[in-house]
C-alpha cells in the first residue's frame, strides 16, 4: 500500500508542476529557470538522500535512486547553463572578428 502512497504523490507532484509552468508567460520561463536554480540544488540533495536511505541489497531502490541523481544534477546544470546564455545577451561590446 505504501507504494501506491508514493505513486499518488509523484502524479499529484507531475500534474500540478505541469499545470503551475503551463500558466507562465513564455517569456518568463527563462528568468524563472535561472532564479531557482537553487531549487534544482534541492532537488538533487534530496536524490542524494534518497540513494543514501536504499536498501544496499535492492538493486531496484539503488538503480531508481542513481536514476534520481543523474536526472537532478543534469536539471542543475541545466538551469546554470540557461542562466549563463541569459546573461549573455546584456554583455556589452563587440567580439573581436577573427582572420
Amino acid at each position: 500500500m505504501e507504494g501506491f502512497i508514493y505513486l499518488y504523490v509523484f502524479m499529484l507532484a507531475a500534474f500540478t508542476g505541469y499545470e503551475v509552468i503551463s500558466r507562465v508567460p513564455v517569456i518568463l520561463h527563462t528568468p524563472l529557470m535561472s532564479g531557482s536554480n537553487f531549487v534544482h540544488g534541492v532537488v538533487l540533495v534530496g536524490a542524494m538522500v534518497a540513494l543514501g536511505a536504499a536498501d544496499p541489497n535492492d538493486p531496484l531502490q539503488i538503480a531508481i535512486g542513481v536514476f534520481a541523481v543523474v536526472l537532478g544534477a543534469a536539471n542543475a546544470a541545466g538551469g546554470y547553463v540557461v542562466t549563463e546564455r541569459m546573461l549573455a545577451m546584456f554583455k556589452t561590446g563587440k567580439k573581436k572578428e577573427a582572420k
